[in-house]
Parts: C-alpha cells; sequence; structure tokens
C-alpha cells in the first residue's frame, strides 16, 4: 500500500512540474525572460521562490537531525531566525533597493551588479569564478537525506533517486526558464507548508501528545550533562546556537540565488506582501523543521539511527528518517514528495543562478563576435545540463566514497564562503555612495581565505584547531563557526577599507543612487494663486 500510493504522488507530482515547464516556455525566450522572467514576477511567487530555495531538504533531513539532537527544542531558535532575520528583514532592507538599483543597472546577476556598481570587469569576473567554485558543491548538497528517506518506501539504489531528480529539474528549467521555476516553487512551497504540519502533528501524538513529548525529552541528559538540557529554552551550548542561527539567517542576505529573487519581482506594492508571505512561509516551514528535530533524542535508540563507530555519534540524517519510520503510510508518501520538493525547488534556483551567472558575465565578455539573446539562451540551458551533471556525480562519489572528505568539506564551506565575499560588499553598496571596489576586493579575498582555511584544517588531520588556541581554536572549530566570522567580518572590513582607499566616481555613484527616487509631476485645478509669489501652489 505504502510503495503504491507513495508512486503514485510522484507520477502526479513529477507530471505537473513537467508540465508547468512546458507551459511557461513561451516566456523563456529571451534572457530577461529566461533569467528573470520578464521582472514581472508577483508577491506570491517570489515569496514562495525565496522560501523554497532558502529550504532544502538539507535544513528538514540533515540541518533538523544535527543541531535538534545537539541542541534539543531551542534548536527552533534557529527557524524563528530563519523567519525573522533571513526573511523578514532580508525583504525590508534589501527588497527594494536590490529591485530598483539592478533595474537601473540592467543587471540580471550579482556579478554583473558588482560590475556594473562599482565599474570594474575584473570585479564581475571575480565573482563570477567564486560563484562558479562554491555553488557546485553548494548544490550537490541538495541529495543529502534522499537516500534514507527513499529507504522508507524504495528498494533502490541511492543514484537512481539522484538521476531521477536531476533528470526532471534540469527539464522543467531548461524548458521555462526562471518562470518555471518560480511556478513549480510555489506549488513545492504549498507541499511543504502541508508536509510540515503533518509530520509533526504525527511525530508529536506518537509520544503522547505535546506535553509527554515534552516531559520525555526533559528527562534526558545525554551529551549535555545534565537533565532537561534538551528541552530548556537555550539548550546545553547557548553560544553554538546563536552560531547557527546567524549563519543560517544573515547568511542568505549574500548568497546570490537567493538575492537574485528580488531582480524579479514586479512593485513596490508587492514587495510589501511579499515579506509578508516568505515571513510565515519561513516559520512555519524553518521553524517546523528545527522544532521536529529537536525531539531527535526521543529515537535515539531506533535501529533506523545509524551511529559512526569511530566516535559514536549518530549519522544525522538517519535521525528524521527515523522518527518518519513509524508514521502512518499516507505521512510516509508526503514526506517523501516533500522533501522532493525541498531539493528540486533549491536545486532549480542555484543551477539556474550558476548557469546565467558563467554565460552572462563569463562567456558572453569573451566572445569575439557577440551573443545575440538566443545564443545567450542556449549556453545557459548547456551549462544548467552541466551544473546538474556534475552535481549528481559529486553526491554520488561522496555518498560511495567516504574516504572522498574534500567533497563533504567544500559543501560545508559553500554557504560561508559565497556570503562572507558578497554579503557585506552587496548590503553597503545597496545604501552607501562611499564603498569602493577595494573594499570588494578585499571581502572577497577575505570570505574566500577563511573558508579555504576552514576546509584545510578539517582535512588535515594533522591540523588540531585547539593549537591555535582558545579564540581562534574555537572559529575554526567547525564551518558553522568560520563562516560566522567570515561574514561579520566582512561588515567591519569594508568600511574601514572604503575610508582608506580611492573614492568611486561620484557622478556614476549618484547616478545610481538617484534611481531610488523619481520625480512626479502633479497638476492642479488653478494656475493663479495668492501664494504664487513666493514660489509656491498650495493643493
Amino acid at each position: 500500500m505504502k510503495i503504491v500510493l507513495t508512486i503514485l504522488l510522484l507520477v502526479f507530482f513529477f507530471a505537473t512540474m513537467i508540465g508547468v515547464g512546458f507551459y511557461t516556455r513561451k516566456k523563456a525566450t529571451d534572457v530577461n525572460g529566461f533569467v528573470l522572467g520578464g521582472r514581472s514576477v508577483g508577491p506570491w511567487l517570489t515569496a514562495f521562490a525565496f522560501g523554497t530555495s532558502y529550504f532544502s531538504a538539507v535544513i528538514f533531513v540533515g540541518y533538523a537531525g544535527q543541531f535538534g539532537w545537539n541542541f534539543g527544542l531551542s534548536s527552533t531558535w534557529a527557524g524563528l531566525g530563519n523567519a525573522f532575520i533571513g526573511s523578514l528583514l532580508a525583504w525590508n532592507i534589501l527588497g527594494r533597493r536590490t529591485r530598483v538599483m539592478t533595474q537601473h543597472y540592467d543587471a540580471k546577476t550579482m556579478p554583473d551588479f558588482f560590475g556594473k556598481r562599482f565599474n570594474s570587469n575584473k570585479l564581475k569576473v571575480a565573482a563570477s569564478i567564486i560563484v562558479f567554485i562554491f555553488l557546485i558543491p553548494y548544490t550537490a548538497s541538495l541529495y543529502n537525506g534522499l537516500s534514507s528517506l527513499f529507504g522508507l518506501v524504495f528498494d533502490i539504489p541511492y543514484w537512481v533517486v539522484i538521476l531521477v531528480m536531476a533528470i526532471l529539474t534540469g527539464i522543467y528549467v531548461i524548458v521555462g526558464g526562471y518562470m518555471a521555476t518560480a511556478i513549480n516553487d510555489f506549488i513545492q512551497g504549498i507541499i511543504m507548508l502541508f508536509g510540515i504540519a503533518a509530520v509533526i502533528i504525527s511525530v508529536v501524538l506518537q509520544n503522547g501528545g505535546l506535553v509527554q513529548s515534552m516531559k520525555a525529552l526533559s528527562l534526558v541528559s545525554g551529551d549535555a550533562g545534565w537533565t532537561g538540557a534538551y528541552s530548556s529554552f537555550l539548550g546545553p551550548d547557548p553560544l553554538a546556537l546563536l552560531f547557527v542561527v546567524i549563519l543560517t539567517s544573515l547568511g542568505t542576505w549574500g548568497l546570490p540565488q537567493m538575492v537574485g529573487k528580488f531582480y524579479a519581482i514586479k512593485s513596490e506594492n508587492d514587495i510589501h506582501k511579499g515579506t509578508v508571505i516568505s515571513t510565515i512561509f519561513a516559520i512555519i516551514v524553518a521553524g517546523g523543521c528545527y522544532f521536529l528535530g529537536g525531539f531527535g533524542r526521543l529515537y535515539a535508540d531506533n535501529p533506523n539511527v545509524l551511529y559512526n563507530p569511530a566516535n559514536g555519534k549518530p549519522l544525522f540524517d538517519t535521525i528524521v528518517p527515523a522518527m518518519l519510520s513509524t508514521l502512518p503510510d499516507i505521512v510516509i508518501s508526503i514526506v517523501i514528495v516533500l522533501v522532493l520538493s525541498a531539493s528540486m525547488s533549491t536545486l532549480s534556483s542555484l543551477v539556474l543562478t550558476s548557469s546565467s551567472t558563467f554565460t552572462l558575465d563569463v562567456i558572453k565578455p569573451l566572445s569575439k563576435n557577440g551573443m545575440n539573446d538566443k545564443k545567450q539562451v542556449f549556453t545557459m540551458r548547456v551549462f544548467i545540463v552541466f551544473f546538474i551533471l556534475v552535481s549528481a556525480i559529486l553526491a554520488v562519489i561522496k555518498d560511495s566514497h567516504p574516504s572522498v572528505t574534500f567533497i563533504a568539506q567544500m559543501m560545508g564551506v559553500s554557504w560561508g564562503a559565497l556570503a562572507g565575499a558578497f554579503l557585506a560588499p552587496f548590503l553597503y553598496s545597496l545604501y552607501s555612495k562611499k564603498i569602493t571596489k577595494y573594499a570588494a576586493i578585499v571581502c572577497f579575498v577575505w570570505g574566500c581565505g577563511i573558508a579555504v582555511f576552514q576546509m584545510i584544517v578539517s582535512l588535515v588531520p594533522a591540523i588540531d584547531p585547539a593549537s591555535f588556541g582558545p579564540f581562534f581554536g574555537y572559529i575554526f572549530k567547525s564551518s558553522i563557526n568560520s563562516g560566522v566570522v567570515a561574514m561579520l567580518g566582512g561588515l567591519v572590513i569594508v568600511p574601514i577599507v572604503s575610508m582608506i582607499t580611492k573614492k568611486p566616481d561620484e557622478k556614476i555613484v549618484n547616478d545610481a543612487f538617484a534611481s531610488y527616487e523619481r520625480t512626479i509631476t502633479v497638476k492642479v485645478s488653478e494656475s493663479l494663486g495668492d501664494d504664487e509669489e513666493e514660489g509656491s501652489i498650495e493643493q
């Protein structure tokens, strides 16, 4: 029964995704339509596209299991941080200014924006290379957790799951471009909302209700060493939890695939609506995922939770599947579709961002004979295939050869590298006329340098972070901590470097910032008035 039900849901789901791709193909005939949907996407589609790109299977399976196990119910703070910092504040602080200034520059990608904002083609190329290097392993990480979840229903090789997901995502992105991903993200977002609610209710009821579940969790001491740690307000390690909240929430402000959603929204009124919708979506999905993961330690003895024989710690990707293994068939089937929705929506956003960046910011400038719209769209479609293929191969290699730790570490540092390099120069360039290209360059080096050093520390067993001293030892203890330092450090570095380097061309900068305002001539019914001599007109 479980297999039949799951197959029916999957067939319907896949048919819908591909159908949407072909339905929107007419909107993907030129570059503006293929990459940005003609900059005419409404608030619901944009908000859901932002949310579904934000929350992938990595969060539902990996992060929910890992942080729920480490912090208990206090991991819910990460979800709330994602909602109020990663969504609400991001939309309010970045939304309007990003939309207006990128339209002024006719910038379709983040590297293109940097190139035009700072009048530097070299800066654009550097940003493109960073996106190319760090988005591919990040894309490969989206397949994490799919194997154990599909194992609840199907006895099929992991590579088959990856292949099916990659092919189907590729079809609708290649055919329909941004608009196809936006509509499918909306559908996938609806599935995620109902799926998360169904899973939370089922898991809580399975443990005797909310009160009994929390009571049982309060009796667990675990690694914390004190009873009640995992049901407490701030959990067993508040500082580590704070780093998680900052990385997963503030980091979205500098990720190209996230910020790119603001490029395409239709109007300012739509931005206000999208802010509310996106925040509510994040509260339910992110808050729900981490809240669910908080009960993970109640399943410590479940045979489906696997442990690492080397250190005795659980394999975090197996915790959430273990929580779901005893649920009703219909709930498990819904979860399979939910996780596929989360993975495919983020995958489509990442490969579209990667292909458009590489085509428009690297290939096009190098083309001696130029590239018309048709050729650019064709090239982007080719690179979509390339990026999906590479990410799928990396995911298979990582799963079948655990000894190849380089891939896993690249995945871990990707988020921190991108956010550390881009967040500060992008944010400041929207608000300040004094930010220089040299500050952006230094921040690029800073963010990527921290990430690469973290990867070296993680890859070389002989290097013990504790040997760096208490402060630096804690920073490089994990890619989470170093990622936070990269982001916060950039926010300090950019204004300081801008103060001591050559100022940008005032004319170029003033022209860009003038786009935030517009002059409107208002007609009045009287052409003469008593106050005319004073040079004013009373309406």
